[in-house]
């Protein structure tokens, strides 16, 4: 951290600063300029916080030199974070897909997608039991059942399980079906729930909320890592913006920032980024394209009968020849398809 002191800062000044500062167990530097004085410090193991100094006679500026989230910093681990979701690599060197319907809606629905995804070559297979609407009145998710259904799909055709834990209280009974938990975008800055997720150990998916910046879903992050778990992918899935073309804008330049700052995997969900089928097969393959480490698209075998988002989800067909395309340009980017 630095200090910036006020031009015509007296020596009282900054003695009284650099005694704040040794209070808090930390050394200060001053360091005299020709206009100003600055003081630097040493010796903290995570962000400072700087309310209490910002407020002493004399500071104008306080400079954070390290991020406010210290766990998934690329400063504090400069290997990219592989995770393991029972023998899938995400992370790694692979583009990974996962693939399914919004909602779980019953067996022979889910049995029927997942059937097609995984004969095209998807790893895990996504749905919601659980379903946080904008409506009260809207199809809310079978619950329990659903996750049932989900634990036989994975049972029957051997795709590993992502499915959203919507609050604490359902935290646990998802832990127990699912390989991935999922937090979704309007729980992205559920502290409660990020904590106690984080506690379950399962490999955790952590969708951006619709209004959140990186550094918010970098510190969300940071909540689940400061309960011990590492096994944590982000998931770039589209913000809310002035525009009307799209249910949401589809932040792709997120992929190369979060590679930069962060050494947590990241994918793309371009069906909740765009809302519109017909745009998820481009940005699916600019997705890989701009480094992102997999991709979560929504496929329904019927989307005109779909209980929710089916305006967004690709049909089985169209998935299959995705996947070719996606095979295609992984090898010319030096790459493969998990």
């Amino acid at each position: 951290m630095l200090i910036v002191m006020e031009q015509g800062a007296t020596s009282e000044m900054v003695a009284e600063v650099c005694r704040a500062v040794a209070a808090l167990g930390l050394q200060a530097h001053p360091m005299a300029g020709s206009l100003r004085i600055a003081i630097g410090v040493t010796g903290n193991k995570h962000r400072i916080a700087s309310d209490r100094i910002a407020s002493l006679p004399g500071v104008s500026e306080i400079i954070h030199v390290t991020p406010p989230y210290r766990l998934v910093s690329r400063q504090t681990q400069a290997a990219d974070t592989v995770v393991d979701v029972d023998g899938v690599s995400i992370g790694g060197p692979a583009f990974v897909v996962i693939a399914g319907p919004c909602s779980v809606e019953s067996e022979e629905q889910c049995f029927a997608i997942a059937e097609k995804v995984s004969a095209a070559g998807a790893k895990l297979f996504r749905g919601g039991a659980f379903k946080p609407r904008t409506s009260p009145y809207s199809f809310q998710g079978l619950g329990e059942p659903g996750l049932r259904i989900l634990r036989r799909v994975r049972e029957r055709f051997g795709l590993k399980i992502v499915t959203e834990a919507v609050d604490t209280d359902s935290v646990e009974t998802v832990a127990e079906f699912t390989d991935v938990l999922q937090i979704g975008a309007r729980s992205m800055q559920n502290y409660s729930l990020l904590k106690k997720a984080g506690r379950t150990g399962k490999p955790i998916l952590l969708k951006r909320g619709r209004s959140a910046t990186l550094e918010e879903l970098l510190m969300a992050a940071e909540y689940v890592l400061a309960e011990g778990n590492s096994r944590l992918i982000l998931c770039e899935r589209g913000v809310r913006t002035f525009a009307s073309h799209t249910r949401n804008t589809l932040d792709l330049s997120a992929v190369p920032y979060v590679k930069a700052n962060s050494h947590l995997p990241i994918i793309v969900d371009p069906s909740h980024g765009t809302g519109r089928r017909d745009q998820i097969v481009p940005l699916s393959r600019a997705a890989l394209a701009v480094g992102a480490d997999g991709l979560m698209v929504e496929v329904h075998h019927r989307p005109e009968q779909a209980l929710s988002d089916g305006a967004q989800a690709i049909t089985p067909d169209v998935f299959a020849e995705l996947m070719i395309q996606l095979g295609r340009l992984a090898a010319a980017l030096e790459r493969t398809l998990a």
